[in-house]
């Protein structure tokens, strides 16, 4: 996900807004000046130990939102949870690539139908964002995308959300037009960050081109009747993580406290989206991947009794794509 940063970069980081306009958060009537966070937890159905970590990030932590991956294997054990709990905020980590060496996925469509989106050496989908700009194309991509659209609602659940795995679909502008498009289409409410975009634009100095351009998009958005948001926070994922902070489950929730506490103090008024890998890392998970401990913090994080308390503390609203999509639904605003 720290590759969306840099698509962002390149497509759209500056709107130009200034601490005078309207926020996105206001216009959807939250009290003027709030600052406003969708704590959202990516990667579930990825493993067994990532449904876990979301599920208690979700119950017994402050998480309000959460998103599928849907050509992974553990989908049905997490859409199981979801039909027992349907008040969840849960929408689709829309997936193109298969990163992990040896723990694979394939396109939903299947290889026939996408060739392109097809790595021949393992049948899964590509490693890699670049090699699916390289190989596959927009018709490929927007068959991909509605063959995990409907599964989930095959599956029985209505996505509230769509978002971007490894922000594949802000890779080109032909992928992000699709995805916006995808969006209005299915009346479905797409993550794009379109307000003052300050996180942003503190992660990735250099993001200054094309304002018109993200703007515009927002607006596209906003006009169709779907909500859109002021600002992303995905940095956590590559937060250094300290030899101290590796020596016991405490010290690495003192860890994640602190950096989780330092990051919403830096979220600015409006509508903010926080994006975490909130996992139960088991024996088996560092066998897929060597990012338990990072994940494991994330959790920790959520499940925190300090960074509960410093929300309230500070006034922060807590919301999700639901809520604010019931808010857009209501909103007179233009």
């Amino acid at each position: 996900m720290r590759l969306l940063f840099l698509i962002i970069m390149v497509l759209a980081c500056s709107t130009g807004f200034t601490q005078h306009d309207s926020s996105y958060a206001d216009k959807l009537g939250f009290p003027r000046g709030a600052k406003v966070i969708i704590l959202h937890v990516d990667d579930a159905g990825m493993s067994f130990d990532s449904n876990q970590g979301a599920i208690k990030a979700l119950t017994d932590g402050v998480a309000s939102s959460v998103s599928i991956m849907m050509p992974c294997p553990w989908v049905p054990h997490f859409v199981g949870w979801l039909k027992k709990n349907p008040h969840t905020d849960a929408g689709l980590h829309l997936t193109l690539t298969s990163e992990w060496e040896h723990y694979k996925w394939g396109a939903l469509s299947g290889a026939p139908a996408v060739p392109g989106l097809t790595d021949t050496s393992t049948g899964a989908m590509h490693p890699t964002v670049e090699a699916v700009v390289t190989k596959s194309n927009v018709k490929e991509v927007n068959q991909e995308v509605d063959a995990q659209i409907k599964r989930a609602r095959q599956m029985g659940f209505e996505p509230t959300h769509l978002d971007s795995h490894m922000g594949t679909l802000f890779a080109t502008p032909s992928f992000l037009l699709a995805y916006i498009q995808t969006g209005i289409r299915e009346h479905i409410p797409v993550m794009l960050p379109g307000g003052h975009n300050t996180l942003v634009r503190k992660t990735n100095p250099m993001a200054v081109k094309q304002e018109q351009q993200i703007k515009q998009l927002a607006q596209t958005l906003w006009n169709a009747g779907l909500p859109v948001l002021d600002d992303l926070h995905n940095s956590s994922y590559g937060w250094d993580i300290s030899a101290d902070a590796l020596k016991s489950t405490e010290a690495l929730k003192i860890h994640a406290r602190k950096n989780y506490i330092k990051a919403l103090e830096e979220c600015k008024p409006g509508l903010t989206m926080m994006i975490m890998h909130c996992t139960e890392p088991s024996e088996v998970f560092k066998h897929i991947s060597d990012s338990g401990p990072t994940r494991q913090a994330d959790l920790l994080a959520m499940t925190d009794p300090e960074v509960k308390k410093f929300i309230k503390e500070k006034g922060i609203i807590i919301t999700t794509w639901r809520e604010i999509m019931e808010r857009r639904q209501k909103s007179k605003s233009k």
